[in-house]
């Protein structure tokens, strides 16, 4: 495996876990009743809340979600 390669693997290895993460936010906030759905929309990510559908960057999701949980970003 030359150097491109290791660093293709590794973005794709660090691009899972902020997926994964991003996942496990929502399905705590969901079992909170925090929101009522979450996911991907388009290259956006959606949060479905009081009514609303917000729409944010994978990174702004993630930190709204961390706040929204009390956890720190």
């Amino acid at each position: 495996m030359d150097t491109d390669d290791l660093q293709q693997q590794l973005d794709y290895e660090i691009a899972f876990q902020a997926v994964n993460q991003l996942t496990e936010l929502g399905n705590a906030a969901l079992e909170k009743g925090l929101i009522v759905g979450h996911g991907y929309h388009g290259s956006q990510y959606e949060l479905l809340r009081n009514g609303e559908a917000l729409l944010f960057s994978p990174e702004e999701a993630t930190i709204y979600l961390k706040d929204l949980l009390g956890l720190d970003a």
